[in-house]
């Protein structure tokens, strides 16, 4: 027997981010803490970002992606778990849920992600930067009022221009922005009223 369904392409190689392990500074935690509970909503992606697949930035604003290559989950997704395991690691809120939680929480957070992409749009040949921008929206669950809205961003250059050193400079963009939002977020809360 044989198949009529072999082919020479290469086997897809698939990559995930680790949400960063910051450690927290106990007077500013003490602080910054609000102890509301947040649920964050699926995020919206821009277009052509809304992918598993792992999107660069071409000169002439063309969009394309790394051959044979995916991120473990569409890029909302991939941001949504990011954003959850940074907000709860930051010990700021009583309990981080996702969009998928049954539970009723005080503040619900909405992302817009802008840009998560591998920019080589300079043209030289030269390694990429990666950007990651997220734009941010948190309000009151229970009145539908916006507390804040801020934008959290990140970048980082690619020490070569090899997949695992963009995958590498993508973990140090997405651990910026998701800092950024978490610090952000915590202080809009926390702020008097």
């Amino acid at each position: 027997c044989s198949s009529l369904l072999t082919g020479t392409a290469p086997a897809v190689q698939v990559y995930t981010l680790r949400a960063a392990t910051a450690p927290v500074d106990e007077k500013d935690a003490a602080a910054a803490a609000v102890k509301a509970s947040l649920r964050i909503a699926h995020p919206l992606a821009a277009p052509g970002l809304g992918t598993s697949q792992i999107v660069l930035l071409e000169p002439d604003h063309r969009m394309n992606v790394y051959a044979a290559s995916a991120w473990a989950a569409d890029a909302p997704a991939l941001i949504e778990s990011l954003a959850a395991q940074t907000l709860r690691a930051s010990g700021d809120w009583s309990s981080v849920e996702d969009a998928e939680s049954p539970f009723p929480s005080d503040y619900l957070l909405q992302i817009s992600i802008r840009r998560f992409d591998a920019d080589y749009s300079a043209g030289s040949g030269a390694p990429p930067t990666v950007h990651v921008t997220l734009d941010c929206t948190l309000g009151k669950e229970d009145a539908r009022t916006i507390a804040a809205s801020f934008v959290a961003t990140g970048s980082a250059a690619a020490d070569a221009n090899k997949l695992s050193d963009v995958v590498a400079a993508f973990q140090q963009a997405t651990d910026a922005a998701l800092t950024s939002l978490s610090h952000q977020a915590t202080a809009a809360i926390g702020r008097p009223r």
